[in-house]
């Protein structure tokens, strides 16, 4: 899928901080060689509560299936992720984003984004993962779409999606990212897919890993397991 790196990296210059879905990417703000949670090798409890792991190995691009039907109405989906650095849990929003979540869940529960990492952390606007290459280029093989209002604010904790820059407002593959700036600025071309409402001091502690230049980490953080609710 093009260009994932998300929108952010023009963004980023030009508010202070967005990083980049190229015309190459997946998703943003942008499967098959299995590299699950036991792949993250646990060493020691390392500083700020975040263990030493190993990076995983990448696994293929693409080779999902597009999910046919959407979320029960009436219905509260929550996913929980647990990452190195401990866990948070995200409250998605159907009506926002009813394709979107719908799909979100689908690679959730089929164990796509286990053994991924957050491969774009930049301190004080985002924490991004989703890309099962790890390069900020890697998708499902589908996209969705489901555009924002045109009043939505991503603010810390919103979870959206990200997306190449030639792609329409609200495009998404897997490729999602977690606000941690009171307000990142963006404009409203990014699928939002909840928000987190619980352990937002596990992505607090995810974001000081991440060089503010070069918006990587500064070490693996991994998603061991992503779990519906």
């Amino acid at each position: 899928m093009a260009g994932r790196a998300f929108l952010l990296v023009a963004l980023l210059l030009a508010l202070a901080g967005c990083g980049g879905e190229d015309e190459t990417s997946e998703e943003a703000v942008a499967p098959t060689t299995t590299a699950g949670p036991a792949q993250a090798t646990q060493t020691t409890q390392a500083e700020g509560g975040c263990r030493q792991v190993e990076q995983p190995e990448a696994k293929e691009d693409g080779g999902q299936q597009q999910p046919k039907t959407r979320l029960a109405a009436g219905k509260t989906y929550r996913i929980e992720v647990t990452t190195s650095c401990g866990a948070f849990t995200i409250t998605l929003d159907p009506e926002s984003a009813p394709r979107t979540t719908a799909s979100f869940v689908a690679l959730a529960r089929k164990g796509y984004f286990d053994g991924t990492v957050f491969h774009r952390i930049v301190p004080g606007f985002v924490i991004q993962g989703g890309d099962p290459t790890a390069t900020g280029m890697g998708g499902p093989g589908y996209t969705t779409v489901d555009p924002p209002d045109a009043g939505v604010s991503y603010t810390r904790g919103v979870v959206a999606m990200a997306k190449a820059g030639n792609e329409p407002n609200g495009a998404a593959g897997s490729q999602f990212f977690v606000v941690t700036a009171p307000d990142a600025g963006l404009p409203p071309e990014y699928a939002v897919i909840g928000r987190v409402t619980r352990g937002l001091p596990v992505v607090e502690r995810i974001e000081a890993l991440g060089d503010a230049t070069t918006e990587q980490p500064l070490r693996p953080v991994v998603v061991e397991r992503m779990r519906v609710l």
